[in-house]
């Protein structure tokens, strides 16, 4: 008898030992397969335009930068493919892995599939720093640096309240959330009203930036905001396994060893500080942070090993893909992308909510 319950045993242990085996492929496959798409739809991105370049011109541009003179390129048309159409597609990319980290972050720290740093008042407050710069002349800076610095100022109030919030007193995971909530409410309340009383073009655009748009990305800027991808992806990977662990409930994270308090903070600093450099840059576009870190989950679940790359790659992918309807949809009119992201992500939203039985996982 015991004999058969040993062998039933060990059965069962290689059962589930190739199933986590199978389960870990699934992952790794999802996440090479998403950044296999994010290279192909990066490369073809790069190549639409409203003017006459040819996609064969933009290539060998690149190639000219490797190795000088391979191509006769005019110089007219290598600066415009070096100074507008890289950098936009490149911050994209940049910018959809930041707010996929962001959104995936704020979702598990908070249990809450709804959260992100938008939730807690981050593109309110950008743009509201960033209507002073247009609406009032009142900046920090001359010139477009003073609205992405007006902007990223503001930004940061949020995660400033939460926490100074935090280290005077306890407060839950529903706290926080209704704290960025009331700061949005604030936020859009004072943006509506300064938008009362400015001019029309002011206001124009004003209302313009706050929708979102890559328009505006500049080679100079990259630097930055790659830099504050790579710091994100490090910082998110040193706290993964605290993460992980409070998912299975404060009390048991505690227990184990974790400062939850400390870890729950600082997570939501980072996402709040990172998504706050991205839309300092390129507006309020929304959904990505929403609906990256959740499409992961379908495929890879709720381990962060595997969910924060692959929250990264999609959420690249989402930007690239309405970065190229944008584009193309109207072609020679560009539409600002962050309308494309509302317009794309809200019936996908609404076919995960279905798909689950109205509720989403965390």
């Amino acid at each position: 008898m015991r004999v058969l319950e040993r062998l039933f045993g060990k059965a069962e242990q290689d059962a589930d030992r190739e199933s986590v085996r199978k389960g870990r492929k699934r992952q790794i496959l999802y996440i090479l397969l998403m950044a296999a798409a994010l290279l192909i739809l990066t490369c073809y991105s790069v190549t639409i335009s409203s003017t006459t370049i040819t996609p064969v011109q933009v290539y060998e541009t690149f190639i000219n930068q490797i190795f000088p003179g391979t191509f006769d390129v005019p110089s007219k048309t290598q600066e415009i493919v070096m100074n507008v159409y890289a950098p936009r597609v490149l911050m994209a990319v940049f910018v959809g892995g930041i707010f996929a980290i962001g959104g995936c972050i704020v979702q598990t720290i908070l249990k809450n599939p709804l959260a992100t740093p938008y939730t807690l008042g981050v593109s309110s407050s950008a743009a509201f720093g960033a209507g002073l710069s247009i609406i009032l002349g009142m900046t920090a800076a001359v010139g477009n640096f003073g609205t992405i610095l007006n902007a990223f100022i503001f930004s940061l109030i949020p995660a400033a309240i939460i926490l100074i919030t935090s280290a005077k007193r306890s407060i839950t995971t529903t706290t926080m959330i209704l704290i960025g909530i009331s700061i949005s409410y604030l936020f859009s309340a004072a943006n509506t009203i300064m938008q009362y009383f400015g001019e029309a073009d002011a206001v124009k655009a004003a209302l313009f930036w706050s929708v979102g748009d890559l328009n505006g990305a500049m080679f100079e800027q990259l630097p930055y905001v790659a830099a504050t991808l790579l710091f994100t992806l490090a910082a998110s990977f040193y706290l993964m396994k605290d993460i992980d662990i409070m998912r299975m409930g404060d009390d048991t994270a505690t227990s184990l060893g974790v400062n939850v308090k400390a870890v729950r903070t600082a997570s939501i600093i980072l996402a709040c500080l990172s998504t706050a450099v991205a839309v300092s840059f390129v507006g309020a576009i929304g959904f990505v942070c929403l609906l990256a870190p959740q499409i992961s989950r379908i495929f890879v679940g709720n381990n962060m090993r595997y969910l924060l790359p692959a929250s990264l790659v999609t959420g690249a992918t989402l930007l690239v893909i309405a970065d190229i309807i944008a584009k193309d949809l109207v072609n020679p009119l560009m539409l600002p992308v962050g309308a494309i992201t509302a317009l794309v992500g809200a019936p996908i939203l609404i076919y995960l909510l279905i798909r689950n039985n109205d509720r989403m996982v965390v």
